[in-house]
């Protein structure tokens, strides 16, 4: 009997330690990612302007922009390429419409590719730190201003940045 209860106690133990750890997965994760750059995850602060140019190479960065089925606005980069100097401040529009009748919210999610070069791709101002609503049948453009950082190792020539756009309107109840 004490052998069954101690067996039991262990058993709920063990459990209780599985759920902990799966809740603290995506923090985790998240950390490991910001220290790795692995993921391609970008900070989503605001990052100071560079105080230096290298003009002696360039760094071609290209722009994606997807989005979910969820949102029913068209999404696409102003321009698909831009060739750029490490430390050399850009502004890139992202021009979204709102197609539907009504107003909606939407959250845009960045990665960078290859995830390396995460931590170097350093945004001033995007317009993901934000949710943007837009009113039935609103375009706007949308900019983000970055610089790479001057300290990318050289064996990068080309870095995509991407960002996949997610429907955020609050939901109402009874829907």
């Amino acid at each position: 009997m004490v052998s069954h209860r101690l067996l039991v106690r262990k058993l709920v133990l063990i459990c209780i330690a599985m759920f902990g750890f799966g809740f603290a997965l995506v923090p985790l994760y998240d950390v490991f990612c910001r220290y790795t750059g692995i993921n391609g995850k970008t900070e989503n602060t605001a990052a100071p302007a560079s105080r230096r140019i290298d003009e002696s190479r360039d760094i071609s960065v290209e722009f994606l922009a997807n989005r979910d089925a969820g949102i029913p606005w068209s999404f696409a980069p102003e321009l698909t390429r831009i060739s750029v100097h490490p430390g050399q401040v850009k502004i890139v529009n992202f021009l979204v419409e709102n197609l539907s009748g009504a107003a909606t919210i939407g959250r845009a999610v960045p990665s960078v590719s290859p995830g390396e070069a995460a931590r170097y791709f350093k945004k001033i101002e995007c317009f993901c730190f934000v949710e943007q609503p837009l009113d039935a049948h609103q375009a706007k453009a949308m900019p983000v201003q970055f610089y790479i950082d001057p300290d990318l190792p050289s064996h990068f020539t080309t870095i995509t940045l991407s960002y996949r756009l997610y429907n955020n309107t609050p939901q109402t109840v009874g829907r």
